[in-house]
């Protein structure tokens, strides 16, 4: 566990505040999204969802640490062949466009991190299916991690699901999840393939951001010449889902769920176990 950020339970509640951030700015962005708007113009929806509550960005100016270009949006927004870390700017949305939309929020100095797939309207089946079995293996993944277990039980649940499919999916391996807390990206990775039983043990405290990114073709990422967007190798459609989570002695807690995770935990027989107040 050498290098792994351990939160206490204010700390926990603390996350879970940034996660409501991330959940609203994602219903109001989603709710925004129609033919003719742009991706630069959604990510102003999840500005002035930031402003409203003071919180701040995990993404904007991202990088520039690193010697990246700073990330110019608070929002990643990846369209069709996108996979990941799409730049909001001029670009309009059309009818039938599979749209991701990532996004983190700060509060008091903890991050919370989520990602969604949608429509722009109506999507082909194909489409659909793409992001349903991805939004399926996002929470095999965290219906899988229980105090105890390892972080691959949770990668190993990811890759079962998607292959369990009669459809050949691509499973991006390059990009993973990863800790989150006090920084947005923190050991350990959360890889999205691998045997159960291995990494880093599952402990309270421990909080993971889960995120399948799966294609409908290649498994291979292209970075663009912007230094961020990544596209499939491809060009086939792509999908991402997210949720940033904890487990605690009562069960699973995903803090950028509106209600915790209950639903979907509850329809799966899961344990919910958020902190009290």
């Amino acid at each position: 566990m050498s290098g792994i950020e351990l939160k206490t339970p204010d700390q926990l509640r603390t996350q879970r505040r940034a996660g409501l951030v991330v959940a609203e700015a994602h219903e109001a962005v989603r709710a925004a999204a129609a033919p003719g708007v742009t991706t630069g113009e959604l990510d102003q929806v999840a500005r002035d969802v930031l402003a409203r509550h003071g919180a701040g960005s995990s993404f904007l100016n991202y990088g520039a640490a690193w010697g990246y270009p700073p990330f110019p949006g608070v929002t990643c927004i990846s369209v069709n062949e996108e996979v990941v870390h799409g730049i909001p700017g001029p670009r309009k949305l059309v009818q039938g466009d599979l749209v991701s939309v990532d996004f983190g929020a700060i509060v008091d100095g903890y991050h919370g991190d989520a990602a969604i797939t949608f429509g722009v309207g109506a999507l082909s089946e194909d489409d659909q299916r793409l992001s349903d079995v991805t939004h399926e293996s996002l929470w095999a993944g965290i219906g899988a991690a229980r105090l105890g277990g390892r972080v691959s039980d949770i990668s190993h649940a990811i890759e079962k699901s998607i292959r369990s499919r009669r459809e050949r999916y691509g499973i991006l391996k390059d990009f993973t999840g990863h800790g989150i807390g006090s920084q947005m990206h923190q050991a350990p990775d959360v890889p999205n393939v691998g045997r159960p039983g291995r990494g880093p043990k599952l402990v309270e405290g421990l909080v993971l951001a889960v995120e399948p990114m799966v294609t409908l073709g290649s498994a291979i990422g292209v970075t663009l010449d912007d230094e961020w967007t990544v596209v499939s190798k491809d060009s086939s459609r792509a999908s991402h889902w997210e949720h940033t989570i904890t487990v605690t002695a009562h069960g699973l807690w995903v803090l950028t769920a509106r209600d915790g995770g209950e639903s979907e935990l509850k329809a799966r027989g899961l344990p919910f176990g958020p902190l009290a107040d």
